[in-house]
């Protein structure tokens, strides 16, 4: 599967699903991501009128959120799924002055260079393949001294409460997602990629490699979850 079909079949998996996205975020997790959200956000760095990037925005629930925190700051949520933007845009109305909606691809940012103060991408990093092209795109557009705040699932290879998460995960997750969204393939997908994501070590090595410097990161839940930081 080359590039443009692989990202032309996540952003059908999305669009398929995008009226029960949110509800089945806080239900799979037993409302976690909530948290897991406003622990992401406390990295992210922003001055008077500063930039905040949210890539891979989805429903805008980072983007609402750092509106919230940072109301200083000034934020444009980018997804490369259109309709996920459209619904979570109510969620936004009440900084509509401090914030927009772009449709973009990660690995082709429609931004000039060193504009960017943080990106902060949530639960998406490893929907872009290749990731290097990401990596790039970022370091160009962050300024120096700027951050990059990732938070994604752990690999599924690790066993986690004994292994009861990675039953859940093989097992249950597309399970209870396929009941309810009636998509067969969003939430199988979604669990693959999260056992072929690389360990946290990997992660925070593969940044250093793209570029990154002062990567640090640590885990959430015992490690289902990992928020990783990095500077221009």
């Amino acid at each position: 599967m080359n590039r443009s079909e692989h990202s032309r079949m996540v952003a059908g998996y999305f669009s398929g699903i995008v009226n029960w996205y949110d509800f089945l975020n806080h239900f799979l997790s037993f409302g976690q991501d909530i948290y897991w959200r406003k622990r992401l956000i406390r990295h992210a760095r922003c001055g008077a009128n500063g930039l905040i990037v949210d890539l891979a925005a989805g429903t805008l629930d980072v983007t609402r959120e750092i509106l919230r925190k940072k109301p200083e700051s000034k934020v444009l949520a980018l997804d490369f799924t259109l309709p996920m933007l459209v619904r979570g845009r109510p969620k936004t109305d009440f900084a509509r002055t401090r914030s927009g909606l772009v449709q973009a691809d990660g690995r082709l940012l429609p931004l000039p260079d060193e504009c960017v103060e943080s990106l902060t991408i949530a639960f998406g990093i490893r929907n872009i393949k290749p990731r290097h092209e990401a990596y790039r795109e970022i370091l160009r557009v962050l300024k120096p001294g700027g951050r990059l705040c990732i938070l994604e699932f752990g690999t599924g290879k690790q066993k986690i409460w004994r292994g009861a998460y990675n039953f859940y995960l093989t097992r249950v997750l597309p399970l209870i997602g396929r009941l309810i969204s009636r998509d067969k393939g969003a939430y199988t997908y979604l669990a693959e990629t999260i056992k072929g994501f690389p360990h946290q070590d990997e992660l925070a090595l593969e940044m250093k490699r793209a570029g990154f410097t002062r990567v640090f990161y640590y885990p959430l839940s015992s490690g289902i979850v990992y928020v990783h930081v990095a500077e221009k």
